[in-house]
């Protein structure tokens, strides 16, 4: 069963919010055996945004509702690193998540 734009779009920023986060936490994290979890959620999740971003026409080309999406992707993930915080995760910082988000989304070609 094929998924319309919008779904496609909405499980493509999750997962994109995702490896997003993991990366962060991959650079705040002493413990070298955690980086490696982190870093193995972060391939994991980017690959499968890679395939959604596959599947969102124009393939390409940027999308027209970059801003939205990028926009999207930064409220959930800098939400999401406040709850870490509040639960006790050190040396996170916010200022991180836009020009990680810009990184990513330029290598799945959304921007």
């Amino acid at each position: 069963m094929a998924l319309n734009r919008k779904r496609l779009i909405d499980l493509f920023i999750g997962n994109v919010s995702n490896a997003i986060l993991h990366r962060i936490l991959e650079m705040v994290i002493e413990d070298e055996i955690i980086r490696k979890y982190y870093d193995k959620e972060f391939f994991n999740s980017f690959n499968i945004a890679k395939k959604y971003r596959e599947n969102i026409n124009p393939i390409g080309n940027r999308l027209p509702e970059f801003s939205e999406i990028r926009a999207s992707i930064v409220k959930k993930v800098k939400n999401e690193l406040k709850i870490r915080i509040s639960k006790g995760y050190k040396n996170i910082n916010l200022n991180l998540v836009e020009p990680i988000t810009d990184q990513i989304l330029s290598e799945l070609k959304v921007s």
